[in-house]
């Protein structure tokens, strides 16, 4: 095999672990409710957290990291990565209670931020020309494909092992990916990359997403008794409006301002900041509801996504040469409209649909009940179908809308706001889930004061309480509150449409900036 083989193998792993763990965590999420003891969080805010603190960590600390893979070398820099995501995944897998497990989490994501845009820049650097587009291509491939893999593995893995095995899965992908970066991956670095990191715009965009998301559940999770809601929420909203203000002022910003004065990246930018957002909360929430309301087993929840997503996975590619040759902006508006209507679909599934209760042991139970072809398999592929038009096409829109020497950056601001989304969407949707779900339990529970932190704590969203007498008006105001969720994400996805839809122009209709490259000049993946 030869040595860009390898390469290629190293930058996909490196990247696919980071994906693959903000998927297959999510189907481990219910069980880890379960079994880990904790001492001061909620079941569904430790749910929360062990998923959100992760991709907070990612997305915040994303441009700094290629910044330092720029300087301090790509190779050295991807190795740093996988030491550090191997060795908090082990930590997670041991993890004894929420709390520490919700730390480790902070941990890997930051790990995880040297690999993705170290996975690129590694392709970037030693691939050129076609070759290179079909490089790329296959890590977008890769891409997709965990995010098949990721709830099917997680699945089987919580349901026949431990949902500690869906952490421990990580090492030997990552010996494997360390390994071929340690044998076959030279040395690159930006020699004209400057030295003067701003820690502090790290520190600044940390804090507004942080602050943002982390006050709004704390807060209403607590039903805003506990001032460190207050407290957290107003550092985001001070960080959050003097992260442009500093960008401005500062010579070496960490996030170079002047990219969006290309009207095509700030709306790109602007769309992925709703779209994706979306896209991951809702499934977040998704396989939440699935086990821990309907009764789904993990493994049942991962299989049951599967059929949508395999058309990104065998057709995006097609819908990149379409945009390529027409332009991106129907299909980023008419992509995002279809994902909608999936997520709408899943705001109609009724509090007594049938679970799936797939055992590997039980040959019986292999196939799925009625229901799901029904409720769940029919907005699964309208909204596989929708996110195949999008992606490639968004990622043409992008990487053509700013100078070639500026597409690494422009490529770790897009991945680190794709990160941002569900920051701030999740935030937004668990404040009117959990209030909803409260509510409507108050207005037919009598006698139970709802905002009692014990009985919080016992009975959350989107959980079977333990206490029998409650699991049937507990599940109805779940699945009460998974519609709104879901609507809400739907609302999100409409919206990203519209943006598009009005601010994004086609390539052939506009005239490219100075320094701009030409359409033909694009390292999107759509080229493959």
């Amino acid at each position: 095999m030869t040595s860009k083989r390898w390469i290629l193998i190293a930058a996909v792993l490196g990247s696919g672990i980071v994906f693959l763990d903000s998927t297959v965590v999510n189907v481990a999420l219910p069980r880890i409710g379960r079994d880990l003891p904790r001492l001061f969080l909620g079941v569904l805010e430790g749910q929360s957290y062990v998923y959100n603190a992760y991709l907070l960590t990612l997305s915040a600390l994303l441009i700094l990291a290629g910044a330092l893979s720029d300087f301090y070398g790509r190779r050295r820099t991807f190795l740093l990565g996988l030491i550090g995501f191997g060795a908090t995944s082990v930590l997670c897998g041991l993890a004894p209670n929420m709390e520490l497990l919700v730390a480790f989490r902070i941990l890997q994501g930051a790990a995880g931020a040297l690999l993705v845009p170290g996975s690129l820049a590694l392709l970037t650097a030693n691939f050129s020309g076609e070759e290179q587009g079909r490089a790329f291509g296959v890590w977008a491939g890769a891409s997709g494909a965990t995010t098949i893999l990721g709830p099917v593995v997680g699945g089987l893995l919580v349901d026949t092992v431990s949902w500690r095995a869906a952490f421990l899965i990580n090492v030997p992908l990552v010996l494997l990916a360390a390994w071929a970066t340690w044998k076959h991956v030279p040395e690159s670095r930006d020699e004209q990359a400057t030295s003067q990191f701003d820690w502090l715009g790290a520190l600044v965009v940390g804090l507004a997403v942080g602050g943002l998301a982390f006050g709004t559940i704390y807060g209403q999770q607590r039903d805003w008794r506990d001032p460190i809601g207050y407290i957290a929420l107003a550092v985001g909203v001070v960080a959050t409006a003097g992260l442009p203000i500093y960008m401005m002022r500062k010579t070496h910003a960490l996030i170079p301002l002047h990219l969006f004065k290309s009207r095509n990246f700030s709306v790109t930018n602007l769309s992925t900041l709703l779209i994706y957002g979306a896209l991951y909360v809702t499934f977040y929430y998704l396989a939440l509801f699935q086990q821990g309301t309907i009764g789904y087993t993990a493994a049942a929840a991962g299989l049951a996504g599967i059929p949508g997503t395999l058309f990104l996975i065998f057709f995006s590619a097609r819908f990149g040469s379409l945009a390529a040759r027409y332009g991106p902006r129907w299909f980023m508006a008419l992509g995002p409209l279809l994902m909608a209507l999936g997520v709408l679909w899943f705001a109609r599934i009724p509090a007594d649909s049938t679970a799936w209760r797939l055992q590997l042991d039980a040959p019986g139970s292999y196939l799925p009940p009625l229901s799901y072809f029904t409720d769940f398999l029919p907005g699964s592929i309208i909204f596989g179908l929708g996110i195949m038009i999008l992606v490639a096409p968004l990622t043409t829109a992008l990487m053509t809308s700013v100078p070639v020497r500026n597409s690494g950056v422009a490529s770790a601001i897009n991945n680190a706001i794709s990160r941002v989304g569900p920051q701030l969407a999740g935030a937004l949707i668990f404040v009117f889930l959990t209030a909803n779900f409260y509510a409507y339990l108050a207005s037919r529970v009598a006698n139970v004061n709802v905002n009692d932190p014990s009985f919080r704590s016992a009975v959350s969203p989107l959980n079977t309480p333990a206490d029998a007498h409650l699991v049937g008006i507990v599940r109805d105001a779940s699945t009460s509150s998974f519609h709104i969720a879901m609507v809400l994400g739907a609302a999100l996805l409409i919206l990203g449409a519209i943006v598009n839809a009005v601010g994004i122009e086609n390539a052939a209709a506009r005239k490219p900036a100075e320094g701009e490259p030409k359409p033909a000049d694009s390292r999107a993946e759509a080229a493959v």
